[in-house]
């Protein structure tokens, strides 16, 4: 199989790339390289510049390259800019995705999978959140990825395509330094921004119904994740046509005060969190059930919040080298 991976030269996208691609899977990115890096993949990787929205484009690729499955990592993902731009997410994340089925179904790719999202879920209120739980978005991002998934999902019904839907939690960490996240959107590289600039990290609330009082979150590293989708691509080439929808996660809780002990250790910085007001919409707990995965494919992930931290700071002083402070 050749598996067309967008927005292969993202954070994530790149991960996947190189994980399918040392696999032996062959591989073509396409890419708009708004966010992207292009160095983030080796040279054997074919790069195609361009976005989802440009159905001549996707035309010319899927029929170039003799691609038989898409993994679909293209997207907006920020939250904020979601509630802020609704048209724009919509329009990139829905709008686009019906571009690009268009173009599969049409080119007659059999092999689709998406990268979906645990925002799917809203805020339940669970100690372990199953595939089956309610879907109850609370913003546009995760609106756009439920959306999406009732897209694939229908969209593989109709045309008999294999389809599966990864709900991804909280992704942190980098296989290799110059393959870091360079964003400051999440909570690991947001303490280290703060740490940078000689400022106290945040934590927003103190006082929820959790044993120290901080949110909890289930943290999956960079390379897990990318593993998992080489086990399902590999499930989709297998199987005839239908779904799997499964989370993406350890399964494993860890609260943010937990996770700035951790940076301290890791970056030395010692000065106390300053503990703001609650941030709207913010769920007390939010881990995943991975009973379905581990059931289905035999996966699990293998790398801890450690290994996740410490790649992750060795990519941010990378690119930021005055932020050592061991």
């Amino acid at each position: 199989m050749t598996w067309l991976i967008t927005g292969g030269a993202g954070y994530i996208g790149a991960h996947v790339a190189r994980a399918m691609t040392a696999a032996g899977e062959r591989v073509v990115v396409l890419d708009d390289v708004s966010s992207g890096i292009t160095d983030r993949l080796p040279a054997e990787i074919p790069l195609v510049r361009g976005a989802i929205l440009d159905r001549e484009l996707l035309d010319r690729t899927l029929a170039e390259h003799a691609v038989t499955g898409v993994v679909h990592l293209a997207a907006k993902k920020q939250v904020g800019q979601s509630v802020e731009q609704p048209l724009l997410y919509y329009r990139e994340n829905l709008h686009g995705l019906t571009v690009l089925l268009e173009a599969v179904v049409a080119a007659g790719v059999q092999r689709f999978l998406f990268s979906s999202s645990a925002a799917v879920y809203g805020i339940p209120d669970m100690e372990l959140i199953p595939e089956s739980a309610p879907c109850e978005p609370i913003n546009p991002y995760g609106e756009t990825k439920l959306a999406g998934e009732w897209l694939v999902r229908a969209t593989g019904r109709a045309h008999s395509l294999s389809t599966a839907c990864l709900r991804y939690f909280n992704v942190a960490g980098a296989d290799r330094p110059e393959l870091a996240d360079t964003g400051v959107f999440n909570i690991i590289p947001m303490f280290f921004d703060r740490i940078t600039r000689g400022e106290a990290p945040r934590i927003f609330g103190a006082d929820y119904a959790t044993p120290d009082g901080t949110c909890i979150r289930d943290y999956i590293h960079v390379s897990d994740l990318a593993d998992a989708h080489l086990a399902v691509a590999r499930r989709l080439a297998e199987q005839d046509a239908g779904d799997l929808t499964v989370n993406i996660g350890r399964g494993v809780g860890v609260s943010v005060r937990e996770l700035a002990d951790l940076v301290a250790d890791v970056t030395g910085y010692t000065d106390e969190p300053v503990v703001e007001p609650r941030r709207p919409g913010d769920a007390a707990k939010a881990v995943a059930s991975v009973d379905l995965i581990s059931k289905e494919l035999g996966w699990t992930a293998s790398r801890g919040v450690r290994e996740m931290v410490d790649s992750a700071w060795e990519g941010w002083c990378l690119r930021h080298p005055d932020a050592r402070i061991k």
